[in-house]
């Protein structure tokens, strides 16, 4: 069993930056694909980016390539969102996921561990 909890959420302004973590405990880090989704008020959750258990990242391209990146450090089992130039529309609560051994997946099926989620809201 994982545990996940994400921290480092906050009220910015629009161009600013932030940097999402999330701290697994229960297990091992080291053989999880692990995720960011998000999901705004009223709209799906969302897939943002992924980091496979075998190092390759996919990133949701259309909304946040070029301005997001995941990272993980396996020997504090934490994963990490750095966003860049943060737009009004990057909004909503953003969650972390995780999955033992599984492939790159961009759908939240996929997923079965996931943290509580903190809140991101971007002002113009």
């Amino acid at each position: 069993q994982v545990q996940l909890v994400e921290s480092g959420g906050g009220l910015v302004q629009a161009g600013d930056s932030l940097r999402l973590s999330c701290k697994a405990s229960g297990h091992s880090f080291r053989s999880y694909t692990v995720a960011w989704f998000r999901q705004a008020p009223g709209k799906k959750r969302e897939f943002v980016a992924s980091l496979s258990w075998t190092g390759g990242s996919t990133y949701n391209e259309d909304s946040v390539k070029g301005r997001f990146t995941i990272s993980r450090e396996n020997s504090k089992n934490t994963m990490y969102l750095q966003m860049n130039s943060l737009k009004v529309e990057d909004t909503g609560v953003y969650y972390c996921a995780a999955q033992a051994r599984r492939p790159s997946s961009t759908s939240p099926d996929d997923f079965g561990y996931w943290g509580q989620g903190t809140q991101v809201t971007v002002s113009s």
